[in-house]
């Protein structure tokens, strides 16, 4: 990122560099990469553009050296070439596929409706005609894919994605054998598989399509309830209560939707229904209007190929180029989760993996509150310049929770602050972490903060001041 001179002094620790105003453009191919959207253990997703033709796509990045490592090359250049043929309403698609000399590049389909989750999270369990709809979106999916030879394996409210029309898109199928293997120690020591089916979690060997339809089931019974089927604080007694399927449907469920989970829900993955049963069964056919697509013809998948190959020619490099100035439109509009409609628009309750919010303090002021605002809470804090990262120090449903913290100068008194999770549970760290320090720094700042995303109202003044600015 570039940095910009400034004679202002930056409150306390005032010997820190002014907090960086544009970001440098990174490029990759034909791709200008631009901020960090998503980030897992084996993964880190980032919004980028084609600026040959402006598209907006999101880019998956490998580690090659994890790939080596757990010698998946060939199941990944198998999988991910059936995924480059699938063009499939309910599934995000498969571009194109790079590498460098230490990066695999995977470009997708941006889809910037936030995770089915996040709606879960805001609005508490779904009505039974909408819990559906969306079940017969992902079966859908599932079953497509499953007839392209592609199995899912890991299966849960973070891989369900919606477009801005509000419809279903699966995302990682194709690479969930990598973050399988990626994940296999952490899943073990920290985490706890809710959707796992039994097999899965015995290891006695499974296919792939009774284990996804498992986690489709403990889907559905989520959307429903609101709440997990299997759920325990102790992960030898969660097993137990997997492996003989110990769940209770609550009382608002019809007949036959707890007649339909039953089956969906069996221990017995021989006896366990499959996808063509399904679609003839009565409950699951209410309303149900079968996906409308062409596929297309002729798909290039050399490139899948070519990026695992170590011939150098075929490899691309990261680059940087001159930096460009950024004004707050740009910067705010370069996200999908943050754009200007989003900003101005009260939300009460939603819970994302990441939020922002704009204050006028000096940099150095505002890091030093968040500091102060999450270190009671339990969180270890590690700081460099204006980035931060928030530690918890008690293990959780999946591992330690982790919060990263950013500051953005868009002006000479106005700065963007990104806080964004980058390990946890995300209803653990937005209870946890992201509402409470919200909570603290509202008070703390006398209303001169507010937060987009998480219970945060932009006060008049604010916008007054941010529409003057960009308009």
């Amino acid at each position: 990122m570039s940095s910009s001179k400034s004679n202002k002094k930056g409150g306390r620790g005032g010997g820190a560099p002014p907090p960086p105003r544009a970001p440098a453009r990174t490029c990759v191919g034909k791709y200008e990469l631009g901020k960090t959207i998503g980030e897992g253990s084996f993964a880190k997703v980032k919004f980028a553009k084609n600026v040959e033709n402006g598209d907006h796509v999101a880019i998956k990045i490998l580690d090659k050296s994890h790939v080596l490592k757990h010698k998946m090359i060939e199941q990944l250049k198998k999988e991910i070439s059936a995924m480059k043929l699938i063009n499939h309403p309910n599934v995000v698609r498969i571009f194109e596929v790079m590498a460098s000399k230490t990066k695999i590049y995977i470009v997708l389909e941006l889809v910037n409706g936030g995770e089915l989750f996040d709606k879960i999270a805001r609005y508490g369990r779904l009505k039974e005609d909408e819990a559906r709809s969306y079940f017969q979106q992902l079966i859908n999916a599932v079953d497509y894919c499953h007839s392209r030879g592609v199995y899912h394996r890991d299966l849960k409210p973070e891989n369900l994605l919606l477009d801005s029309n509000g419809v279903l898109k699966v995302s990682d199928f194709g690479l969930s054998t990598y973050a399988q293997r990626e994940d296999e120690l952490l899943r073990t020591a920290c985490g706890t598989p809710n959707y796992v089916a039994p097999e899965v979690i015995n290891d006695r060997g499974y296919v792939g399509s009774a284990s996804d339809i498992w986690s489709c089931g403990v889907i559905l019974f989520v959307l429903m309830a609101g709440y997990l089927p299997f759920d325990e604080p102790n992960q030898m007694a969660l097993y137990k209560k997997i492996e003989k399927a110990q769940f209770t449907c609550p009382s608002w469920f019809s007949p036959e939707a707890k007649k339909i989970l039953k089956r969906i829900l069996d221990p017995n993955p021989l006896a366990r229904i499959k996808i063509p049963e399904l679609l003839r069964d009565e409950w699951f056919r209410k309303g149900y209007k079968p996906p409308s697509f062409t596929e297309e013809e002729d798909v290039n998948v050399d490139d899948v190929a070519a990026a695992f190959d170590d011939s150098k020619e075929n490899l691309v490099t990261e680059r940087k180029e001159k930096p460009v100035s950024m004004n707050a439109f740009e910067l705010i509009s370069r996200s999908q989760s943050f754009n200007l409609d989003s900003l101005f628009e009260q939300q009460t309750g939603v819970v994302k993996r990441e939020t922002h919010f704009t204050s006028q303090h000096p940099p150095n002021e505002i890091m030093s509150k968040i500091e102060e605002a999450a270190k009671p809470l339990g969180f270890n804090v590690r700081k460099r310049n204006y980035k931060m990262r928030l530690q918890g120090d008690k293990s959780g449903r999946k591992g330690h929770l982790s919060v990263a913290t950013e500051v953005f100068e868009v002006a000479p008194s106005l700065h963007v602050v990104e806080l964004r999770k980058t390990g946890g549970d995300t209803l653990e760290c937005c209870r946890h972490a992201i509402i409470p320090v919200h909570g603290i720094m509202n008070e703390r700042s006398k209303g001169s903060l507010f937060f987009k995303g998480i219970g945060g109202i932009i006060g008049k003044d604010e916008e007054e001041r941010i529409s003057k600015f960009v308009g």
